[in-house]
């Protein structure tokens, strides 16, 4: 089972139709909406601040969500994927966004709508990824809007990450 913990009285609000695999962790102010995923070693941690998660979400393996003790929560819109070994931190992201595998987004970076943050990208403090672009580099940098191949890569990964979580026994 999850290790899901109180924080000062508080804990994380879950819905039944969330998949939690036995290692994750979700601790304090943390609100998941329904049908989210948070997988092995992921780690999201409401101690200091407040972390709202849309519905139809993945946080994939070792991945850590988290913010910033009175200065910035983390928002995550819905259909959001948060790829294995991302860090998540202080921001807010819109709906149907891809957020690549160690990937880093920190505090006040705002991800909007129907973008993709490559593998490995740094969103420094305080960017904005404009919405349908893919940013990349460090700092992430604007590279190319999104066609219609990368929306429905963005649709696929957060559909097939909802059928996943029924697969686990």
């Amino acid at each position: 089972m999850a290790l899901i913990e109180a924080v000062k009285g508080i804990l994380p609000e879950i819905p039944s139709s969330c998949f939690l695999t036995k290692n994750s962790t979700i601790i304090g102010q943390v609100t998941l909406g329904e049908n989210c995923s948070i997988w092995y070693n992921a780690v999201v941690r409401g101690d200091v601040n407040t972390i709202v998660v849309g519905s139809e979400c993945n946080i994939q393996d070792g991945a850590v969500v988290h913010c910033t003790y009175q200065k910035a929560s983390t928002s995550i819109g819905n259909r959001v994927s948060i790829g294995h070994k991302a860090i998540v931190h202080g921001c807010t992201i819109h709906d149907d966004v891809l957020i690549g595998m160690g990937a880093i987004i920190m505090d006040h970076a705002v991800v909007e709508t129907g973008s993709i943050v490559a593998a490995g990208a740094i969103v420094t403090a305080g960017t904005r990824v404009e919405s349908n672009s893919i940013y990349a580099g460090i700092p992430a940098k604007k590279i190319t809007d999104t066609s219609d191949k990368h929306s429905e890569l963005i649709r696929l990964t957060a559909k097939n990450y909802t059928e996943y979580k029924t697969w686990i026994d």
